[in-house]
């Protein structure tokens, strides 16, 4: 079995030049898929839930304890990836002291091994008072999902000088506040590499091209099982849609049709 995977494993990992894999996961079969396979390294409990698997619109529906509830099932599941959740919307935008507490949660309650944050250099006091109270960060720069609300929708970031500027101004501001690693999102490739090479801490891309030191997808773009828009970035590993159908579809028509149960092999008999 894999030695448990720390924010000191990554490090190990980007200095010997070996990709990352962060995989999304969000109930305790997902986190078992994950665990049972050694070339993860981190399951990230995304806020990617509130859409993929409760139905809401967006990620800033999603509450703390929706992902509380999500985060625990997944951490009983998970052996020697690294657990990361997503601090939801608003939990950690009121106050320092409401998002530590909030963050304490996550850690007590969920289990998780880490935290990660959306957002730019206005977050780095808040990142150095995590550290400093021994909760690790994973930073989150370029395309903000939590705010696509504020910034018309869900555009690539950086795509001008000013704009790659900005963005790694945050990722380095961020790892000067002693984040462990930094999700590059929605970014020109030449970015992604660019953040990449400026910085000491690994950067997990997703939408930030091939060059960055991981990558990190949604499980239900991986399987194939989302069926709402399908980004650039995205590549379907599987098929899992296909096959579920057909499931469902068959064991619907067998109970039609009397075919199941079958009275011989999946009925008992009186003695």
């Amino acid at each position: 079995a894999r030695r448990k995977v720390t924010p000191q494993t990554l490090q190990t990992l980007k200095a010997s030049g070996t990709p990352i894999t962060m995989l999304t996961a969000y109930d305790y079969p997902t986190g078992l898929a994950c665990s049972a396979n050694p070339l993860i390294d981190i399951t990230l409990v995304g806020d990617s839930l509130a859409q993929v698997c409760l139905g809401y619109t967006s990620t800033t529906q999603l509450t703390l304890s929706d992902m509380i509830h999500h985060a625990q099932a997944v951490a009983r599941a998970t052996v020697h990836p690294l657990l990361i959740a997503d601090m939801p919307f608003g939990s950690y935008h009121t106050s320092v002291d409401d998002a530590i507490a909030n963050a304490v949660r996550l850690v007590r309650e969920a289990r998780v091994e880490a935290v990660k944050l959306e957002g730019g250099k206005e977050l780095t006091s808040l990142v150095r008072r995590f550290t400093q109270a021994g909760i690790p960060v994973m930073a989150h720069v370029g395309l903000l999902p939590q705010r696509h609300l504020a910034t018309s929708g869900y555009k690539v970031q950086g795509r001008d000088a000013d704009g790659a500027r900005r963005v790694l101004d945050d990722a380095l501001a961020l790892e000067d506040a002693g984040a462990f690693a930094v999700v590059v999102e929605g970014v020109p490739k030449e970015l992604g590499k660019h953040v990449t090479e400026k910085l000491s801490i690994p950067t997990i891309g997703i939408g930030a091209g091939p060059w960055t030191s991981g990558q990190v997808l949604v499980w239900d773009d991986v399987m194939g099982t989302w069926s709402g828009h399908k980004a650039k970035f995205v590549r379907r590993f599987g098929d899992l849609k296909t096959h579920r159908d057909v499931a469902v579809e068959n064991y619907a028509r067998a109970v039609r049709e009397r075919t199941f149960p079958s009275q011989d092999t999946e009925s008992y008999t009186m003695d």
